[in-house]
């Protein structure tokens, strides 16, 4: 077996504990890190021509690779230069979302919660930030990355963004910039989608001949908009098409997005709730510089990851921590490691044999403050070669 080269870069030991001998010990450190985060790297495409000559120029990804999808902001601001419109709404009034480079260190007053989401003013991330915080301000950013720095450099006080939803899955994305950075899972927030179809005022849906949104949006609504026969185009988010339609006037042009989104860009909503399943929920986390204490007089959840040395039934082993215990498992994800992709089963032979390396996401319904979970992840570390506690936070039952 290789050695564990594990160093810690943080603990948190809510209480000494009894183990599962029943001999008090204390509890064991929550973030272990084998080596350094690596940096990651935007990449931004450049605008040439109209919207449609630009669509493919950038894949979304973790998303389905067959829809291309373009940035919208660059194209809006195009649209809005070019003359002024009569739209019902001002969208200069509206707030920019932050990019990477707007993330400097500036002053602030502190008078109210300052909450940081993916996309535009009308996102249902913004929904979800707000169901979880009714009197925060909102901070719109132009990628997940900025919501996670603007958090890192206390340019807001916590991140809303989406890791589930129950039609479209995990948003890989974000369980890899979790692991990629030192914020902490403080909440959760679960949201039921409403997906509507918006245009212009005036226009009716049978006008419409392509419509555009997010690639899992446009998932969501197959039937309807196979029924319309319109042409689907994807783009980097639900309120962002919702904008574009308004900058740009195309009359021949819709958007799936929320009734919120139709409200801020003046646009009517041609048909609600037009997604082929209507129990269409999106679970959302909500990320802290700062872990919060756990208890035990609420369900509370946790959120960790691992990674486990090869061999037979080592996996097996992973998860009978938690059933030996009777700690119910909610969510089991895996992705392959980015620095060590792939693992060499035999070095001895020529042709050996290569497998992927996984992180373990896992779930489960227990508070860091039960005993179970500090003696289940006591046991876990016994044989995990990697484990960090990426929260312990209070579970959202309410829709």
């Amino acid at each position: 077996m290789a050695s564990k080269a594990l160093v810690v870069w943080g603990s948190y030991v809510p209480h000494v504990g009894r183990g599962d001998s029943g001999i008090w010990r204390p509890g064991f450190a929550l973030n272990w890190q084998k080596d350094s985060d690596r940096s990651c790297k935007l990449r931004c495409c450049g605008v040439s021509g109209g919207l449609f000559a630009l669509l493919a120029t950038k894949p979304v990804e973790d998303e389905d690779p067959a829809l291309p999808t373009v940035e919208l902001q660059p194209l809006v601001d195009q649209y809005e230069n070019k003359e002024p419109r009569s739209l019902q709404k001002d969208l200069n009034s509206l707030p920019r979302p932050l990019s990477i480079t707007d993330l400097s260190p500036s002053a602030r007053d502190g008078s109210k919660v300052r909450v940081a989401y993916q996309g535009v003013p009308g996102a249902y991330s913004e929904a979800a930030a707000l169901k979880a915080y009714p009197r925060c301000e909102a901070v719109p950013c132009d990628q997940f990355e900025a919501a996670f720095k603007a958090v890192e450099l206390w340019l807001v006080d916590k991140a809303v963004l989406p890791i589930e939803n129950s039609l479209g899955g995990s948003i890989h994305r974000n369980y890899d910039l979790l692991l990629r950075h030192r914020l902490h899972i403080v909440g959760e927030v679960q949201l039921a989608v409403n997906h509507c179809l918006l245009g212009l005022p005036g226009v009716r849906k049978e006008e419409l001949k392509r419509v555009l949104s997010h690639p899992q949006a446009l998932a969501q609504c197959e039937n309807t908009l196979s029924t319309l026969g319109v042409v689907r185009e994807s783009v980097d988010d639900t309120a962002g098409a919702a904008q574009f339609v308004a900058a740009s006037g195309l009359r021949d042009t819709g958007a799936v997005a929320s009734a919120r989104a139709a409200e801020i860009y003046g646009l009517n909503i041609l048909a609600e709730k037009i997604q082929d399943d209507p129990e269409n929920i999106t679970r959302f986390l909500i990320l802290a510089r700062e872990p919060i204490i756990p208890r035990t007089d609420r369900p509370f959840k946790t959120s960790i990851v691992f990674t486990l040395e090869e061999g037979p039934g080592v996996l097996f082993k992973a998860l009978a921590v938690f059933a030996l215990r009777e700690i119910n498992l909610t969510k089991i994800e895996s992705r392959p490691q980015r620095k060590r992709p792939l693992r060499v089963v035999d070095d001895s032979n020529t042709g050996s044999a290569k497998y992927f390396d996984y992180l373990f996401y896992i779930d489960f319904e227990a508070s860091m403050a039960d005993p179970r979970a500090q003696n289940a992840l006591g046991n876990l570390q016994e044989f995990a070669t990697f484990l960090r506690v990426l929260g312990s936070y209070p579970m959202d039952t309410v829709l």
